[in-house]
């Protein structure tokens, strides 16, 4: 993708994760004009297949189980319409709008591989939709993640034809009203275009992509939490040389426990513990961390090249090769790598809030926490300090722990048996926004613990960079002293972790990123 103006110019094939993040943020897209000639090629091939005499699934016949039932040509455009709004079956709260804007771009980008038979106007439609702010209303359940995500994309669809509902300036209207007040006329569907637009994964696979950058960012700030945590407790910094990631050898592992030396260089805490500390090895919460983040990080990173590859994917059937004017079926619609990369997603997520959780729980308890006061509270026993604070960590981790179960092996047969294997890959994808927003809120209990460990260590000071992190979380909460209110200080904790705010900050102090990245 390439600026033009306020759009970003897709090539589909080669649309990157940092393009898709900028239309989770607002952007608009459209088409690389090199495109359009073999959009028309395909779309002229469906055209004349609707009519002539043979069978040609979905364009003269209907769907499904009723494959075998044939369609006149004059009623190809009833046939486009009636199998939109049958299918606009989806229940549950809305979708947010960055993913049902997201699941519009990734459609555009499918059907603009020109393989999808489709007529130019279609794109046209969604492009000006995204433009001028019309979002389809699409209710979050329904979907099984085949024959695609049919529900929530005809939503979506429905929007296009003047029937449904969508938001527009945060108010929501008829399809119809919306596309009115945009300057846009309903799109009359021809053969096959309903078929093309319902079929597909752009909805799980919208999720997902949002879930694999919202980790991502999270694996990062965990990184600083733990480095505050192995000077709150008085760790070492040993189990993190590289010479003991190297004989692993995971990509991973190697790049957080860099990131750690990187974080804790300087530290006068870790000085002031170097000779007689009588304490062997640090539990693994804190010694582990190489290992076990290292391995999200593989995990997510892994996921992150499915996606990108299913973004740039065609998904919908039958397809059109246009190199021999051949219309054939498949199974592209089966949404199964998305399914397994929201599984392996929801892996990295409940596994960097379970020991996470458990760093809390180390830095709280006395007799783990190497001299710190018990709940990390100046005064204990007239006040609790961080005692429930860490209950709730292990609350929203349980619940994490609850949610990983993965939704991929659980398939169940629909439509009539005719798609008998199905991926959830709906259900994989959708709960990974609530499991990060639990990450984070845990990630924020860390924060503030850990920070408090840090200040009761003085005179001894932690290294440059988390000096400045504290600096920062203190703009926001101060210290505990006597115990107050904290469900305001906890939410403010999350926000800064949802902000990215940790490793940026540590990075004003640091030569070099040290930060993972993902390619």
């Amino acid at each position: 993708m390439t600026e033009q103006g306020t759009a970003i110019v897709v090539k589909p094939g080669a649309v990157s994760l940092d393009d898709l993040a900028r239309v989770l943020e607002g952007a608009s897209v459209v088409l690389d004009p090199s495109f359009w000639p073999r959009v028309e090629a395909a779309a002229e091939i469906v055209a004349r297949a609707a009519q002539a005499d043979a069978p040609v699934y979905g364009i003269n016949t209907g769907f499904g189980k009723l494959a075998s039932k044939r369609i006149p040509p004059d009623q190809t455009a009833l046939l486009q319409r009636n199998l939109i709004v049958s299918h606009c079956c989806g229940v549950g709260p809305a979708t947010p709008e960055p993913i049902v804007r997201l699941m519009m771009a990734l459609k555009i980008v499918s059907l603009g591989r020109g393989a999808s038979g489709v007529r130019r106007a279609v794109i046209e439609q969604l492009q000006a939709m995204l433009a001028r702010g019309v979002t389809p209303l699409v209710p979050q359940q329904g979907s099984v993640g085949a024959s695609g995500d049919l529900a929530p994309l005809a939503h979506m669809t429905a929007v296009m034809i003047g029937e449904g509902q969508a938001i527009v300036d945060g108010k929501t209207v008829s399809g119809g009203e919306a596309l009115a007040a945009a300057g846009l006329a309903p799109l009359t569907l021809g053969p096959k275009e309903g078929l093309a637009l319902i079929n597909g994964t752009q909805f799980s696979t919208a999720y997902a992509i949002a879930g694999v950058l919202r980790a991502f960012g999270l694996a990062r700030a965990a990184l600083v939490t733990g480095a505050l945590s192995v000077d709150a407790a008085m760790a070492s910094t040993a189990p993190f040389r590289p010479e003991i990631q190297a004989l692993r050898g995971h990509p991973g592992q190697i790049a957080a426990a860099a990131t750690l030396i990187a974080l804790l260089d300087g530290s006068d805490i870790r000085l002031s513990h170097l000779e007689g500390d009588e304490r062997v090895q640090d539990p693994y919460c804190l010694r582990c961390q190489p290992q076990v983040a290292g391995a999200a990080l593989d995990l997510i990173t892994q996921a992150a090249r499915t996606l990108i590859v299913e973004a740039n994917a065609v998904t919908d059937n039958p397809l059109v090769l246009v190199e021999t004017g051949e219309i054939v079926s498949g199974g592209n619609f089966h949404a199964e790598p998305v399914a397994f990369a929201a599984d392996a997603l929801a892996l990295a997520l409940s596994e960097i809030g379970a020991i996470s959780e458990r760093r809390i729980a180390t830095l709280v308890d006395p007799a783990l926490n190497f001299g710190l006061p018990p709940f990390l509270t100046p005064d204990p026993g007239i006040n609790s300090g961080f005692m429930i604070a860490e209950v709730t960590a292990a609350a929203l981790y349980a619940e994490n722990k609850q949610r990983a179960a993965a939704c991929s092996i659980d398939s169940t047969p629909t439509s009539a048996n005719q798609e008998d294997h199905v991926s959830m890959a709906a259900h994989a994808a959708r709960r990974l926004c609530d499991m990060a927003d639990n990450l984070a809120a845990i990630l924020g209990i860390e924060l503030l613990v850990a920070a408090q460990g840090i200040t009761l260590r003085a005179p001894h000071a932690t290294s440059a960079p988390l000096v400045a992190v504290i600096a920062a979380l203190r703009e926001q909460v101060p210290a505990l002293g006597a115990d107050r209110y904290m469900a305001g200080d906890l939410a403010r904790a999350a926000a800064l972790i949802e902000a990215d705010a940790l490793p940026s900050v540590a990075l004003t102090m640091l030569p070099t990123d040290p930060f993972p990245r993902l390619a």
